[in-house]
């Protein structure tokens, strides 16, 4: 079986980590390995990481950042650390349970099957599912940040803002991560489009995204602003660095 490891970015999820890292290790998957990357969370986040990671020996890690510095951040330093220790395979996923851990399997099969770069779990395509609790305007909303995202960068995602995904390790490698300049949610916009434009195959594939079961949204007015001015910056700083290589 590959080497998988699921990295996992917290910050107050002290009720819903050891939930979902029961359910990741209990997977059909020998070579999986969870990796938890703590932003010092107040509610203790972090000592039930370490915790997992004692009752769960060279399966479950633990990277602990001085504070809350952002997703894109957080994200960049566990893809890092999942390479360095071996990994073949990278999934990203939420702790609040509104990612489908069965469908960890359903991704890593994809990316074999097809030779992808990354598979996204994916929302908008068709047989792909939106939270019952979620209200209309909160469809409209996220459905309208996708098709703004895939104007302005003109990539051909269904659902570009997707953070539920798997990417191969030598994938992840080729993107230089240090060179990655998101901090918050705008860094799943970021991924997709630098792969796109190095020539690399994102599949895409449906999934059922849920509400989270407990604690709150890490969605600041600092975190939407970025999330909307990000596309911009990527499109007209793509074209400068262009004409600089032309030059």
């Amino acid at each position: 079986m590959a080497p998988v490891t699921v990295v996992i970015p917290t910050f107050n999820e002290v009720d819903n980590l050891p939930l979902i890292a029961e359910a990741l290790l209990a997977l059909p998957l020998d070579g999986l390995r969870l990796l938890v990357v703590d932003d010092n969370s107040p509610d203790g986040t972090g000592k039930v990481a370490d915790g997992l990671a004692a009752a769960h020996p060279g399966r479950v890690g633990v990277v602990h950042r001085p504070g809350r510095e952002g997703l894109g951040r957080a994200y960049v330093e566990g893809l890092k650390a999942a390479i360095s220790d071996g990994a073949e395979f990278v999934v990203q996923m939420d702790a609040d349970f509104s990612h489908p851990v069965d469908a960890v399997p359903r991704l890593l099969g994809t990316a074999q099957a097809t030779g992808a770069a990354c598979v996204i779990g994916s929302r908008y395509v068709p047989g792909g599912t939106l939270a019952a609790e979620w209200s209309r305007w909160r469809q409209a909303l996220s459905a309208w940040a996708n098709f703004y995202v895939r104007t302005i960068l003109r990539v051909r995602l269904r659902d570009v803002t997707a953070g539920f995904k798997i990417w191969r390790a030598e994938s992840l490698a080729a993107l230089d991560l240090g060179e990655i300049s998101s901090g918050g949610y705008s860094f799943q916009v970021e991924m997709h489009y630098r792969a796109t434009r190095a020539g690399m195959t994102i599949v895409e594939i449906p999934i059922h995204f849920s509400d989270r079961r407990a604690g709150s949204s890490k969605m600041s007015l600092r975190v939407q602003l970025e999330s909307a001015l990000m596309p911009w910056r990527l499109r007209f700083g793509s074209r400068g660095r262009a004409r600089g290589n032309r030059g």
